[in-house]
């Protein structure tokens, strides 16, 4: 669970659909910290008289929010050169392990969509980010299956270790999914088939599942952020891990986070890129139990 929370207002419904994702995933004695971002603009700057305006209006914006969504929360307020700026910037000055944010307003009701809010809010964040599908505070109800993009990966592994965490806390079931991408010609043995060949990699994921404890074990065959996305459907939650290169602990935005972002189908949460220990090992990126 996390304990270290930020999570983006705006004063409208995606705000509320944020702060309703992040009431289902903080632990009981967390620190929920409700932020608010005044973006510059080329023609002014947020100094003086207009900077304490500024300020002053976004705390009875908080204020509002929090009264209107019955939430114990802090209240901060920072200006930045773009909201995804401000919200990186306050999630490392509170040394927060969750960032939570909205869905665009453009999106399909019940569905993410990623604005250039959210994506400058996932590209490279210092920690876990969760996204809320649109409309999702009229609709939030109970996890009871949290679903996990699963592919054998120390990032997967990290994803489903604090799906079992979340379940647990939860009461909920904890179902994976493994996605078995097209078989490439290089890949198939003289004599066999890509029908066979893929048939051959769908049973091993099988098997790969089956030896996972107390989870629920399920295998696609397609594209994984597309398979994902459908998974979505019939989970409350999905969890994956993000992966980059480098040492350093950071939300990677890829491919298949990317397009969750812009199609899932329900609350997306999506874990940093494990951090490289000094002696060359990979530490575990899962927030504290």
């Amino acid at each position: 669970m996390f304990r270290q929370v930020i999570v983006g207002v705006d004063g409208g419904p995606t705000g509320r659909d944020a702060i309703a994702v992040a009431k289902l995933l903080v632990a009981d004695d967390a620190r929920l910290v409700l932020a608010h971002v005044h973006e510059l603009t080329p023609f002014r700057g947020a100094s003086g008289a207009y900077g304490v305006a500024e300020n002053a209006e976004s705390l009875a914006l908080l204020e509002a929010e929090r009264d209107a969504t019955a939430t114990e929360a802090e209240l901060l307020t920072v200006t930045a050169s773009s909201v995804g700026r401000g919200l990186h910037y306050l999630a490392e000055a509170q040394d927060a392990d969750l960032l939570t944010v909205g869905s665009s307003s453009r999106s399909f009701a019940g569905r993410v969509l990623v604005g250039d809010i959210t994506r400058a809010s996932l590209a490279g964040a210092p920690c876990a980010v969760a996204v809320a599908p649109l409309e999702y505070s009229q609709e939030a109800g109970a996890i009871a299956r949290i679903g996990v993009g699963y592919d054998g990966s120390p990032e997967s592994e990290a994803a489903l270790a604090f799906a079992r965490q979340l379940a647990a806390h939860h009461g909920a079931e904890v179902c994976a999914l493994m996605v078995v991408g097209p078989t490439p010609y290089v890949g198939i043995v003289r004599g066999v088939s890509r029908a066979e060949a893929t048939e051959k990699l769908l049973a091993e994921a099988k098997d790969e599942l089956a030896a996972l404890d107390g989870v629920a074990g399920e295998v696609a065959s397609g594209i994984a952020g597309e398979e994902l996305a459908a998974f979505g459907a019939r989970v409350d939650l999905l969890i994956v891990g993000s992966r980059g290169y480098g040492p350093i602990r950071r939300l990677m935005f890829g491919g298949t986070a990317a397009h969750l972002a812009s199609n899932a189908r329900c609350p997306l949460l999506v874990l940093p890129r494990l951090a490289d220990s000094e002696d060359g090992e990979r530490s575990a990126a899962s927030p504290s139990a």
